[in-house]
């Protein structure tokens, strides 16, 4: 039986949110947060039936704040708030992510400031039980008035427009759906439609990706690392606990401590103990600095981030019936920031594996040039190093801060915004070029490890390496690389390796 995750009332992590989008665990109402979601929806009926003017309410939106709106008109409002703002151009964002929106959303409107009826949140949960997810374009969200174009689209489904899908892959027009179910489009309340598109959900749920993707690299950086580094016969001692304590930054603990453990008892080690090379280039020696420096900045990430899951990012916010209060709640920067700074992070990432690649290739210290023996007639492993400073040289041009621009929209109303949303998506891109570039280090530090031959490495990293030889042969003369470095992208994202370390 699945755990149940209580909607506006448990704390969203990044891991129950992911649990729920893959239908790990099932998000609920209870009979507490249906009481507050009708009490808040009551207000806003009550407002819309008096005289105050109250922003989206009884009046248009954006630099049209100051238009009244006549009490007849406010459901039609609604309506035309959703088609209008559904301007998203470029290509459907991944499913996963757009799920992880509807799950988002319906757990801020859940905690009961947003005036959202009961019959909104059931048909949200009744597209994510049922897994009919809608097409949300890529691009047109400026982040600030929240991801208005990308959630626009998310709810279009609501009012029978839009379309749907449940692979990502094929979209339905929604209409077509609802009729198999004979399910009516929903009529929208005043404040409704706005409930829907403020807020930052379209950055946050990218953002979520995001942590797990880069967590899952930064794990394999140090695996993938220990086998360059045992495979260049490099020291152990830039590892050592005494040393790192005297700069004791946290991530760089994480780091050097594993490494530590990948290296126990290994031949290789012992095989060059009294070598005169003194010191290792930077990309082997700085590793825990490296990326212990990018895993802090993951962390900061995941801390702003969990806050934002369970904040309410709505405008206006519904206290009582004289207590509508329009702020700011909306405005991405909270994010935009930390994704870009965690897209330098995994840019770096990238940066020193490729060094580390390069270093491989050399021919120095037992290695042959290139890797593969019989070098000249055989061009080996030269080109891979090519893909990989290419996807590096990449990044570094995706690092500039999406969060540095701000271009005033709506009249000069919305004066300042936070291109969150491009900080999001150009991150996850970084972090997939990462994960490429990992896949070719991991290929050359399983040839190199190949000449280190009978040495016998810790009993982690042989079991590592033994779980790759599986998948990807030894070479010993010229192939095409590109579906081995497929197949090396598959097993770093498949987390086997890191299945592997922990035991």
């Amino acid at each position: 039986m699945k755990d149940n995750f209580k909607f506006g009332l448990d704390q969203l992590t990044i891991e129950k949110a992911l649990k729920l989008a893959r239908d790990q665990i099932k998000g609920i109402l209870t009979d507490e947060v249906k009481t507050k979601v009708l009490k808040s929806y009551e207000i806003v009926q009550s407002i819309a039936q008096g005289e105050k003017l109250v922003y989206s309410i009884n009046t248009g939106i954006g630099s049209l704040c100051r238009t009244r709106i006549t009490k007849e008109d406010t459901g039609k409002l609604q309506e035309n708030i959703l088609k209008s703002h559904s301007v998203g151009v470029g290509s459907p964002i991944e499913q996963e992510i757009s799920k992880l929106m509807l799950i988002l959303k319906v757990h801020v409107l859940s905690k009961g400031y947003s005036g959202i009826s009961l019959q909104i949140l059931e048909r949200i949960l009744w597209h994510i039980e049922r897994n009919y997810i809608p097409l949300v374009p890529e691009q047109g969200s400026v982040g600030a008035s929240g991801d208005l174009a990308p959630l626009a689209h998310l709810f279009l489904p609501l009012i029978g427009l839009g379309y749907l899908s449940t692979d990502g892959k094929t979209f339905i027009p929604t209409e077509k759906i609802l009729n198999q179910y004979k399910i009516s489009p929903l009529k929208l309340s005043p404040k409704e439609s706005l409930a829907l598109i403020n807020g930052t959900q379209f950055i946050a749920a990218h953002a979520i990706k995001v942590s797990e993707k880069l967590k899952n690299c930064l794990d394999h950086a140090d695996i993938i690392g220990a086998l360059s580094l045992e495979s260049y016969l490099g020291s152990p001692q830039p590892f050592d606990e005494r040393l790192i304590e005297l700069r004791p930054h946290q991530g760089a603990k994480i780091v050097a401590k594993r490494i530590r453990k990948f290296l126990e008892n290994s031949e290789f080690i012992e095989s060059h103990k009294n070598c005169e090379r003194v010191q290792d280039p930077y990309s082997l020696r700085c590793m825990p600095q490296v990326h212990g420096a990018s895993r802090d900045a993951l962390s900061h990430l995941n801390e702003k981030l969990e806050c934002e899951l369970n904040s309410i990012t709505d405008n206006p916010i519904i206290f009582n019936e004289e207590d509508a209060i329009s702020g700011g709640n909306f405005h991405g920067q909270p994010l935009a920031l930390p994704l870009d700074y965690v897209g330098l992070a995994a840019s770096e990432l990238g940066n020193i594996s490729d060094r580390r690649t390069y270093l491989l290739l050399e021919g120095k210290w037992g290695l042959p040039p290139y890797l593969i023996k019989e070098s000249g007639l055989n061009s080996g492993f030269m080109m891979v190093q090519y893909s990989s400073a290419a996807l590096a040289s990449e990044n570094k041009s995706l690092c500039f801060p999406a969060s540095a621009d701000s271009i005033p929209t709506s009249m000069g109303q919305e004066d300042h915004v936070s291109m969150g949303a491009i900080s999001a998506r150009k991150t996850l891109r970084i972090i997939e070029n990462v994960e490429k570039i990992y896949a070719i280090e991991l290929l050359c530090a399983a040839q190199a490890f190949d000449f280190r031959r009978p040495l016998k490495s810790s009993k982690i990293l042989e079991a590592c390496y033994e779980y790759i030889r599986k998948k990807i042969p030894h070479l010993t003369e010229d192939t095409i690389l590109s579906d081995f470095i497929k197949v090396a992208i598959e097993i770093i994202r498949s987390n086997e390796l890191l299945k592997i370390s922990n035991q």
